[in-house]
C-alpha cells in the first residue's frame, strides 16, 4: 500500500475514532497531495509515488515547525500546542532522520574523500553531502555539522 493510500485510509479511521486533530491533518495532506498532482500536470485521481508523498509531508512538517517557532516568539502557547500535535502526526509518516553523530561521520568521510581543506566552495560541498543524505537527514542539521567542523 502506497503512502498516498495510507493517508486516505487514515482519514476513514480518524472519522470512525472521532480524532479531530488527526482527521484535520490527514485531510490537509490529501489536499496537498492533490495540489502536487495538479502542479505536476496529473489528474487529482492519480496517486503520488511514495517519494513524492514524502516530499509533500516533509514540506507540511517544515511549515508546522516554522509556525511553532513564530507562535513561540509571539507567546501563543495555545497555538504552539496545536501545531506540535499536528507535527507529531505528520512525523509518523516520515522516515526516521539520521542523528547528529551519524551525520558527522558521513560529513567527515566526505571531507576526506574530496580532500576539502577549507570551505571556500561550501555550496558545492554541501550539495555533494546533501545528495548522499537526501531524505535521510535534516538539511539544517547537516549545515550545522559542516559549519562546526570547519570552524
Amino acid at each position: 500500500m502506497t503512502l498516498h493510500e495510507q493517508i486516505k485510509n487514515n482519514i476513514k479511521e480518524s472519522m470512525k475514532a472521532g480524532d479531530k486533530v488527526r482527521l484535520e491533518v490527514m485531510r490537509g495532506l490529501l489536499t496537498a497531495f492533490t495540489n502536487e498532482l495538479v502542479a505536476t500536470a496529473r489528474t487529482p485521481q492519480d496517486m503520488l509515488t511514495d517519494e513524492e508523498a514524502i516530499k509533500v509531508i516533509t514540506r507540511a512538517s517544515k511549515q508546522r515547525k516554522d509556525s511553532i517557532e513564530q507562535f513561540t516568539k509571539g507567546g501563543r502557547i495555545d497555538l504552539v500546542n496545536v501545531e506540535e500535535d499536528q507535527l507529531k502526526i505528520l512525523e509518523e509518516f516520515l522516515p526516521k532522520l539520521m542523528e547528529e553523530s551519524e551525520i558527522e561521520e558521513i560529513v567527515k568521510a566526505k571531507i576526506a574523500e574530496l580532500e576539502v581543506k577549507d570551505l571556500t566552495k561550501k555550496g558545492m560541498f554541501m550539495a555533494s553531502v546533501m545528495k548522499d543524505l537526501k531524505g535521510k537527514a535534516d538539511g539544517a542539521l547537516v549545515k550545522e555539522v559542516v559549519d562546526r567542523l570547519f570552524v
